[in-house]
Protein backbone atom coordinates (compact mmCIF):
# COMPACT_ATOMS: atom_id res chain seq x y z
CA UNK A 1 0.00 0.00 0.00
CA UNK A 2 1.33 3.40 -1.20
CA UNK A 3 0.58 6.15 1.25
CA UNK A 4 -0.02 9.38 0.02
CA UNK A 5 -0.80 12.41 1.95
CA UNK A 6 -2.34 15.34 0.05
CA UNK A 7 -2.21 19.22 0.84
CA UNK A 8 -5.71 20.52 0.15
CA UNK A 9 -7.05 24.12 -0.17
CA UNK A 10 -11.18 23.41 0.91
CA UNK A 11 -11.55 26.25 -1.60
CA UNK A 12 -10.75 24.56 -4.45
CA UNK A 13 -12.22 20.69 -4.00
CA UNK A 14 -11.97 20.15 -7.94
CA UNK A 15 -8.05 20.26 -8.20
CA UNK A 16 -7.70 17.60 -5.10
CA UNK A 17 -10.04 15.11 -6.84
CA UNK A 18 -8.40 15.41 -10.28
CA UNK A 19 -5.46 14.34 -8.59
CA UNK A 20 -6.90 11.53 -6.75
CA UNK A 21 -7.94 10.09 -10.05
CA UNK A 22 -4.94 10.87 -11.62
CA UNK A 23 -3.33 8.90 -9.25
CA UNK A 24 -6.08 6.06 -8.96
CA UNK A 25 -5.89 5.35 -12.98
CA UNK A 26 -2.55 4.89 -13.44
CA UNK A 27 -1.21 2.99 -9.85
CA UNK A 28 0.24 -0.31 -10.73
CA UNK A 29 0.01 -0.72 -6.37
CA UNK A 30 -3.19 -0.02 -3.96
CA UNK A 31 -3.19 3.64 -2.77
CA UNK A 32 -4.03 5.05 0.42
CA UNK A 33 -5.33 9.03 -0.12
CA UNK A 34 -5.20 11.07 3.31
CA UNK A 35 -6.40 14.99 2.21
CA UNK A 36 -4.38 16.64 4.94
CA UNK A 37 -7.50 18.92 6.87
CA UNK A 38 -6.40 21.30 9.58
CA UNK A 39 -9.48 20.85 11.80
CA UNK A 40 -8.43 17.19 11.69
CA UNK A 41 -4.87 17.30 12.82
CA UNK A 42 -2.91 18.51 15.98
CA UNK A 43 -1.81 21.65 14.96
CA UNK A 44 -3.34 25.04 13.75
CA UNK A 45 -0.20 26.77 12.46
CA UNK A 46 -1.20 28.24 8.44
CA UNK A 47 0.55 29.84 6.37
CA UNK A 48 -0.28 31.00 2.66
CA UNK A 49 -2.53 27.88 2.81
CA UNK A 50 -4.03 26.01 5.30
CA UNK A 51 -1.38 22.93 4.37
CA UNK A 52 1.90 25.02 4.93
CA UNK A 53 3.09 23.72 7.55
CA UNK A 54 0.73 20.38 8.26
CA UNK A 55 2.38 18.78 5.05
CA UNK A 56 5.21 18.00 7.69
CA UNK A 57 3.15 15.63 9.80
CA UNK A 58 3.24 13.05 7.58
CA UNK A 59 6.07 11.00 9.36
CA UNK A 60 3.80 11.82 12.75
CA UNK A 61 0.32 10.36 11.17
CA UNK A 62 2.43 7.36 9.88
CA UNK A 63 3.83 6.49 13.60
CA UNK A 64 7.64 7.17 12.01
CA UNK A 65 7.23 3.57 9.74
CA UNK A 66 7.99 3.34 6.50
CA UNK A 67 7.69 5.25 3.44
CA UNK A 68 5.09 8.49 2.70
CA UNK A 69 4.82 10.78 0.35
CA UNK A 70 3.12 14.36 0.35
CA UNK A 71 2.11 16.30 -2.38
CA UNK A 72 -0.04 19.87 -3.47
CA UNK A 73 -3.75 19.35 -4.28
CA UNK A 74 -2.62 21.90 -7.64
CA UNK A 75 -0.87 18.62 -9.65
CA UNK A 76 -1.89 15.60 -11.79
CA UNK A 77 0.27 12.65 -12.67
CA UNK A 78 0.88 11.33 -16.06
CA UNK A 79 3.04 8.34 -15.00
CA UNK A 80 2.69 5.82 -12.36
CA UNK A 81 2.98 6.74 -8.71
CA UNK A 82 4.39 3.82 -7.78
CA UNK A 83 7.58 5.08 -9.99
CA UNK A 84 8.16 7.53 -8.04
CA UNK A 85 8.13 5.69 -4.46
CA UNK A 86 10.41 3.02 -6.27
CA UNK A 87 13.16 6.58 -6.86
CA UNK A 88 13.56 6.66 -2.92
CA UNK A 89 18.03 7.43 -2.50
CA UNK A 90 17.51 6.47 1.54
CA UNK A 91 17.80 9.93 2.79
CA UNK A 92 15.67 11.24 5.06
CA UNK A 93 13.48 12.51 2.79
CA UNK A 94 13.70 13.17 -0.79
CA UNK A 95 12.88 16.21 -2.95
CA UNK A 96 13.51 17.89 -5.94
CA UNK A 97 16.31 19.77 -5.68
CA UNK A 98 15.55 23.21 -6.95
CA UNK A 99 17.89 26.17 -6.49
CA UNK A 100 17.55 29.59 -6.57
CA UNK A 101 14.40 31.32 -6.60
CA UNK A 102 12.53 27.91 -6.55
CA UNK A 103 13.64 25.99 -3.70
CA UNK A 104 10.51 27.02 -1.67
CA UNK A 105 8.81 24.40 -4.02
CA UNK A 106 10.90 21.77 -2.69
CA UNK A 107 8.13 20.63 0.26
CA UNK A 108 5.13 20.65 -2.67
CA UNK A 109 6.67 17.18 -3.11
CA UNK A 110 8.31 14.97 -0.41
CA UNK A 111 9.00 11.45 -0.63
CA UNK A 112 9.57 10.61 3.14
CA UNK A 113 11.67 7.67 4.87
CA UNK A 114 9.42 8.10 8.31
CA UNK A 115 11.81 6.20 10.20
CA UNK A 116 14.29 8.94 9.99
CA UNK A 117 12.23 11.61 10.58
CA UNK A 118 11.39 11.46 14.51
CA UNK A 119 12.70 14.96 15.15
CA UNK A 120 9.84 16.25 12.84
CA UNK A 121 7.70 16.61 16.07
CA UNK A 122 4.14 18.31 16.19
CA UNK A 123 5.60 20.90 18.48
CA UNK A 124 8.40 21.66 16.25
CA UNK A 125 5.91 22.08 13.28
CA UNK A 126 3.99 24.56 15.50
CA UNK A 127 6.77 26.56 16.67
CA UNK A 128 9.72 25.57 15.08
CA UNK A 129 10.92 26.41 11.32
CA UNK A 130 10.67 23.10 9.70
CA UNK A 131 11.00 24.60 5.98
CA UNK A 132 14.78 24.48 7.03
CA UNK A 133 14.84 20.72 6.90
CA UNK A 134 17.56 20.38 9.82
CA UNK A 135 15.18 17.61 11.01
CA UNK A 136 16.46 15.58 8.26
CA UNK A 137 19.59 13.84 8.65
CA UNK A 138 20.06 13.80 5.39
CA UNK A 139 17.64 15.16 1.94
CA UNK A 140 18.15 13.07 -1.00
CA UNK A 141 17.24 14.64 -4.83
CA UNK A 142 14.06 13.04 -6.86
CA UNK A 143 14.54 13.71 -10.81
CA UNK A 144 12.79 17.25 -11.94
CA UNK A 145 10.20 14.92 -13.74
CA UNK A 146 8.72 14.12 -10.21
CA UNK A 147 7.75 18.44 -10.04
CA UNK A 148 7.17 20.09 -13.32
CA UNK A 149 6.65 23.76 -12.03
CA UNK A 150 3.94 24.80 -14.96
CA UNK A 151 4.94 28.68 -16.06
CA UNK A 152 8.51 28.46 -14.75
CA UNK A 153 10.63 24.84 -15.30
CA UNK A 154 11.73 24.46 -18.94
CA UNK A 155 8.93 22.78 -20.93
CA UNK A 156 9.56 18.66 -20.48
CA UNK A 157 7.31 16.89 -22.99
CA UNK A 158 8.96 13.84 -20.81
CA UNK A 159 6.93 15.06 -16.91
CA UNK A 160 5.46 12.64 -15.26
CA UNK A 161 4.14 14.81 -12.26
CA UNK A 162 2.63 18.27 -13.71
CA UNK A 163 2.40 21.02 -10.81
CA UNK A 164 0.02 23.73 -11.37
CA UNK A 165 1.50 26.22 -9.29
CA UNK A 166 0.53 29.08 -11.04
CA UNK A 167 -3.11 27.83 -10.45
CA UNK A 168 -5.05 24.64 -11.95
CA UNK A 169 -5.90 24.95 -15.68
CA UNK A 170 -9.68 24.89 -14.38
CA UNK A 171 -9.25 29.01 -14.00
CA UNK A 172 -9.75 30.95 -16.91
CA UNK A 173 -6.91 32.89 -16.45
CA UNK A 174 -4.37 29.32 -16.52
CA UNK A 175 -6.41 28.11 -19.07
CA UNK A 176 -4.17 27.99 -21.80
CA UNK A 177 -0.80 27.14 -19.77
CA UNK A 178 1.66 24.04 -20.20
CA UNK A 179 -0.39 20.86 -20.02
CA UNK A 180 -3.68 22.17 -19.89
CA UNK A 181 -5.16 20.00 -22.06
CA UNK A 182 -3.93 16.98 -19.63
CA UNK A 183 -6.13 18.68 -16.90
CA UNK A 184 -9.31 19.16 -18.60
CA UNK A 185 -8.88 15.29 -19.97
CA UNK A 186 -8.09 14.02 -16.58
CA UNK A 187 -11.31 16.48 -15.10
CA UNK A 188 -13.04 14.71 -18.35
CA UNK A 189 -12.11 10.93 -17.34
CA UNK A 190 -13.16 11.59 -13.24
CA UNK A 191 -16.54 12.96 -14.15
CA UNK A 192 -17.35 9.78 -16.98
CA UNK A 193 -19.81 7.28 -16.25
CA UNK A 194 -21.39 4.71 -17.71
CA UNK A 195 -25.30 4.31 -18.17
CA UNK A 196 -27.62 3.22 -15.21
CA UNK A 197 -28.70 0.15 -17.17
CA UNK A 198 -25.13 -0.83 -17.82
CA UNK A 199 -23.86 -1.09 -13.95
CA UNK A 200 -27.27 -1.74 -12.18
CA UNK A 201 -29.38 -3.31 -15.53
CA UNK A 202 -29.07 -7.00 -13.92
CA UNK A 203 -29.01 -6.22 -10.55
CA UNK A 204 -31.76 -6.92 -7.83
CA UNK A 205 -32.58 -3.50 -7.82
CA UNK A 206 -33.67 -2.94 -11.34
CA UNK A 207 -37.10 -4.34 -10.81
CA UNK A 208 -38.22 -2.00 -8.18
CA UNK A 209 -36.58 1.34 -10.40
CA UNK A 210 -38.19 0.07 -14.06
CA UNK A 211 -41.48 -0.05 -11.88
CA UNK A 212 -40.77 3.02 -10.68
CA UNK A 213 -40.46 4.46 -13.93
CA UNK A 214 -43.83 2.87 -15.27
CA UNK A 215 -45.46 4.57 -12.71
CA UNK A 216 -44.76 7.82 -13.75
CA UNK A 217 -45.37 7.83 -17.11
Amino acid sequence: MLRIFVGIDERQPVAYHVLVSSIQRRSSRPVAITPLLIHQLPIKRQGLTTFTFSRYLVPYLCGYEGQALFIDSDMILLDDIAKLFDSATGAAVDVVQFVGKFQFERPSVMLFDCAQCKDLTPELIETGNPQDFSWAPSVGALSEDWNHLVGYSLPNPHAKLIHYTQGVPGYKECRDCEYSLEWFAEKEAMLDHCSWLEIMGNSVHAPFVLERLRAKM
